[in-house]
C-alpha cells in the first residue's frame, strides 16, 4: 500500500470515518440479482476490491493489499426497504446511518446497499474506504458499472480510459503551475517525496504558509466531534445556468460554485443568529494531480489547498470576485504538491506523529469542499437509468462540515454532511443553497453583457471564391 493511502487508512476515527459515500438514484426498481453479478463481474478487474488490508509482523509492520481468498459478493450486497412513506425524508434518515456505520475490515473496505421504497424507484447507496482511491479515480469506477443503453449485458465494462461521457477538468489541474515537472516526478518516485527542495523557492513558501496560517474562527461548523452525521443534498440545477453566471462575471463555473455554497454557508449562520460580520473560514480543497490519461487507476493522488471562504461579504457578487482571485492564485501555486508531500510522509510516520499532522491539518480549516464533474449523458445501471447523483467525501483532519458538488447530465447537485452534535439540520444549508443560486442569477441577469469588438471584413480573396463556387 502507498504511503498515501496509508495515511488516508490512517485517518480512520470512530468520528470520522474515511469512507466515501455515494448515492444513485435510479429510475425503476433494479434487479438486485443482476446488480450483484454485474458488481461483481466489473469490479474484479479493479483488484482492490476483492482484497483486504493487512499488516503482518513479517512484512516490517507495513500495510498492503491481499487478495481476500474467502471473497463472496453476497457479503457486500444487502437489500434493504425504506420505512413508509419512504422519500427523501426517510432516505436522509438512512444515508445519514450508513454514513456513520464503519465498513467490515476484515473485508474488502467497500459495501453497496440496494435500497426499494424511494420515490421514483430503487437508490444504490455505496460506502468505499478512501484508502481504496480518491474521488476522481471512483468516478471512472462509476462510470466503468453503467452503460450507455439500458440493455448491455453485465460482463461487458466501459472503458476506463474514455472521456467521452467525462465533464471538463479545467478547475483540477493535472498538475500545479510552476509545480508540475517537478510534482511528476515526485508523484513517480514516491521514496523522494519528502525532497521539498526540489519544488523550488515557491514550494519552500507555500510550506511556510501551511504551517504559518491561524487556527481557523470557532463557528457552528468547528467544535467536538460525535460519533453521528447527517446528510443532505439538494434538487438538480442547470449546469448551464451557472455557466451564465460564470460569463457574466468573467469567472469559472467552478468559482460560481463555491462562492454559491460560501453564501449558503453566510445565510445558515445568519438564521442561527450567529455573526458573520468580518468572518471568513477556510475550506481544505482537494487537487488532482493525476493525468487525466491515468484517471482510471485507483489510489489518492490528489494534494490539497486551504481555499478562504469570505462568510463575512454580504454582496454575492464580491464574495464571487474574492473567491475567484484566490482561486487563480492557488491555481498557479504548488501548495496541492506541498500537501501532497505531508500526507505521504504522515503514511510512514508513526501512530503518534500522524495524529499530531491530523490536528495540524484539522486547526486549519473548517471544511472539505470537494467539486467533482460527471458524465455529460444519461447512463444505465443494470438496466434502469440512472436520475440522479450524489456523493460525500470523509471530512478528514476531525473536521465537522463536508460540501460535496457533483455534475451529471447537465445538472448539478450539492451534497452536505456534518457533525450530528454541531449542525443537525444540514437540509437547511442546502436550501440556502437555492436561495444563493437564485441571488447570484439575478445579479448575473442584471449585468449588461460587454460590447463585442466589431469584426473588420476580411480582404475579397478572387480564388477562395472560385474554389467556393
Amino acid at each position: 500500500m502507498s504511503s498515501v493511502d496509508a495515511a488516508w487508512l490512517g485517518m480512520e476515527d470512530p468520528t470520522n470515518l474515511m469512507m466515501v459515500t455515494g448515492v444513485l438514484m435510479l429510475d425503476g426498481k433494479v434487479d438486485t440479482k443482476r446488480l450483484r453479478v454485474l458488481l461483481d463481474k466489473r469490479l474484479a478487474p479493479f483488484g482492490r476490491f476483492h482484497q483486504r488490508v493487512v499488516r503482518p509482523r513479517m512484512r516490517g509492520n507495513l500495510l498492503h493489499w491481499q487478495d481476500d481468498a474467502r471473497f463472496d459478493i453476497d457479503n457486500h450486497v444487502s437489500h434493504v426497504a425504506l420505512p413508509e412513506p419512504g422519500g427523501d425524508k426517510a432516505l436522509r434518515e438512512l444515508v445519514s446511518e450508513l454514513m456513520s456505520t464503519p465498513l467490515d475490515t476484515t473485508k474488502p473496505l467497500w459495501h453497496v446497499h440496494v435500497i426499494d421504497g424511494h420515490d421514483r424507484g430503487s437508490v444504490v447507496l455505496a460506502r468505499i474506504h478512501h484508502s481504496i482511491a480518491d474521488g476522481i479515480a471512483l468516478v471512472r469506477v462509476m462510470l466503468s458499472l453503467t452503460d450507455a443503453t439500458p440493455t448491455a449485458p453485465p460482463g461487458r465494462r466501459r472503458s476506463e480510459t474514455s472521456s467521452d461521457n467525462a465533464g471538463p477538468l479545467d478547475w483540477l489541474p493535472a498538475a500545479v503551475g510552476s509545480g508540475l515537472a517537478a510534482g511528476q516526478r515526485l508523484i513517480d518516485n514516491p521514496s523522494r517525496i519528502a525532497d521539498l527542495a526540489r519544488l523550488g523557492a515557491e514550494g519552500a513558501y507555500r510550506l511556510g504558509r501551511l504551517v504559518a496560517l491561524p487556527p481557523d474562527p470557532k463557528t457552528a461548523f468547528k467544535g467536538e466531534l460525535g460519533r453521528r452525521k447527517r446528510a443532505a443534498w439538494s434538487s438538480a440545477v442547470p449546469l448551464d445556468d451557472f455557466k451564465a453566471i460564470g460569463k457574466a462575471f468573467g469567472a469559472t463555473v467552478n468559482d460560481v460554485l463555491v462562492a454559491t455554497a460560501t453564501g449558503a454557508l453566510r445565510r445558515y449562520l445568519d438564521r442561527r443568529g450567529e455573526p458573520t460580520t468580518g468572518v471568513s473560514i477556510r475550506a481544505s480543497v482537494p487537487v488532482n494531480l493525476r493525468p487525466l490519461d491515468q484517471a482510471h487507476k485507483l489510489g489518492n493522488s490528489f494534494g490539497l489547498v486551504f481555499l478562504t471562504l469570505p462568510i463575512g461579504t454580504v454582496d454575492p457578487v464580491r464574495r464571487l470576485h474574492s473567491i475567484k482571485k484566490e482561486m487563480d492564485e492557488l491555481k498557479r501555486s504548488p501548495e496541492a504538491l506541498v500537501a501532497y508531500g505531508v500526507l505521504n510522509l504522515m503514511g510512514l510516520a508513526p501512530v503518534e506523529v500522524e495524529k499530531l499532522g491530523l490536528r495540524f491539518f484539522g486547526s486549519k480549516a473548517t471544511a472539505v469542499l470537494t467539486n467533482v464533474p460527471g458524465p455529460r449523458e444519461p447512463l444505465y445501471l443494470a438496466g434502469r437509468k440512472l436520475n440522479n447523483v450524489m456523493f460525500w467525501v470523509p471530512q478528514s483532519g476531525r473536521l465537522g462540515l463536508g460540501i460535496s458538488i457533483l455534475s451529471y447530465a447537465g445538472g448539478v447537485m450539492l451534497g452536505v454532511a456534518t457533525d450530528e452534535g454541531l449542525v443537525s439540520d444540514p437540509e437547511r444549508i442546502v436550501e440556502a443553497f437555492g436561495q444563493e443560486f437564485r441571488a447570484l442569477k439575478a445579479a448575473a441577469q442584471k449585468t449588461p453583457r460587454p460590447r463585442r469588438k466589431a469584426r473588420k471584413a476580411p480582404a475579397f480573396d478572387a480564388i477562395r471564391y472560385l474554389v467556393m463556387l
